[in-house]
């Protein structure tokens, strides 16, 4: 178990501190379930209560919060700092062994950076290029000619089909499946007739993909994710969207093909976005809600069908006076 005393992490954060410097701690926990042996952290006013009973040796906390407690370690985003601080010290998930399992299947045209660690039962084809420091658990398919960046990690049971292009210091958690045909069929005659999908996915820098999500490959072009994009469990990305840098996508979104979203949207639970739509820079989707039409940037919207919040307040606040109404 990792130890690490409080001037470390102090000096690591760059905050400020009066307790014990060399005081050892050996984890973070939450407010309520810290041990003298662990640090905690205030990000949420909702549990400022819990500051003063818990029993963590040091809490991470605003520079700006009221009051004073010599446990207290004040800097500028504690949230932030209890992520550095875990990462840095207490992130001791298991990897695979340096290097290639012997139950590994490895295309000899393939090309293996430096410090990699393959996992056994995956399979790795033809003409793959993975970068260095690259993590690879068990049963992860690459198929021929798809590209792995530097310090990525794909978890068990992900599938990366061929040409697929993954960035440097991506995450796809388990069951990613990156390429799949788009849905695409040009009916005739009471028959629908599959369209080949050709294109690509390509994955940019520093993206994190969550378990069961899929991202369907373009039918001609790329389907695209861009830098630092945050995609949480269970969501379905179409053909030939392309999403900008930056975005937050909660569990089970929907986005039809050919939609583009811009930079910095944040898209809630569950909502739903029709095919070949404009969303601008820094859309707010609200959970639930079904985007139909485009989106200029700057907008919040919500609803079924989704409408700007100012409407949409409106409407449910005249909805309710009708049915108040004798």
């Amino acid at each position: 178990m990792s130890e690490v005393t409080l001037g470390e992490i102090v000096d690591f954060v760059g905050g400020t501190f009066r307790g014990p410097r060399d005081q050892r701690v050996e984890g973070v926990a939450p407010l309520a379930e810290a041990t003298e042996r662990q640090i905690s952290f205030l990000h949420n006013p909702k549990y400022a209560s819990q500051v003063g009973s818990t029993r963590a040796a040091a809490v991470l906390v605003a520079n700006d919060l009221a009051g004073d407690d010599p446990r207290w370690i004040r800097v500028k985003e504690p949230y932030l700092a209890m992520a550095q601080v875990v990462g840095r010290w207490f992130d001791n998930r298991p990897k695979p062994a340096l290097g290639v399992s012997p139950l590994a299947t490895v295309a000899q045209s393939a090309k293996l950076g430096k410090n990699v660690r393959i996992g056994a039962f995956t399979s790795i084809g033809n003409d793959v290029v993975i970068g260095d420091d690259v993590t690879i658990y068990s049963h992860v398919a690459i198929e021929d000619g798809a590209t792995i960046g530097d310090g990525s990690i794909l978890y068990p049971h992900v599938s990366v089909y061929h040409a697929c292009r993954i960035g440097q210091r991506c995450i796809l958690h388990s069951g990613v499946v990156v390429g799949s045909d788009g849905y695409g069929f040009a009916t005739s005659g009471g028959r629908h007739h599959k369209i080949p999908q050709i294109g690509i996915v390509r994955i940019e820098d520093d993206v994190e993909i969550g378990a069961g999500s899929t991202i369907d490959r373009a039918a001609l072009g790329e389907t695209v994710i861009g830098e630092g994009t945050k995609i949480d469990n269970l969501v379905q990305v179409g053909h030939n969207v392309k999403i900008g840098k930056h975005c937050f996508l909660v569990s089970q979104v929907g986005i039809a093909g050919s939609t583009e979203l811009g930079d910095y949207v944040a898209v809630a639970g569950q909502s739903g976005f029709a095919g070949h739509l404009k969303i601008g820079n820094r859309v707010q989707v609200a959970a639930k809600s079904a985007v139909l039409e485009d989106v200029p940037d700057d907008t919040k919207v919500m609803g079924i069908p989704a409408v700007p919040f100012r409407e949409f307040a409106r409407r449910e606040g005249a909805l309710r006076r009708l049915t108040k109404r004798k």
